[in-house]
């Protein structure tokens, strides 16, 4: 239960800085990327 927590603020995190333009004045987009990686197969399993 912990982990999914702490999995959904890092995934929130991660959207709110996309949203603002953190990632890509960084050059940080690639986690975007691993976000909707680890997302993946969990929607395969669905």
């Amino acid at each position: 239960m912990l982990l999914l927590l702490l999995y959904y603020a890092v995934a929130i995190t991660i959207l709110v800085l996309h949203f603002t333009g953190y990632l890509a004045r960084n050059n940080l987009e690639w986690l975007v990327l691993v976000l909707a990686v680890s997302v993946f197969p969990a929607v395969i399993y669905l």
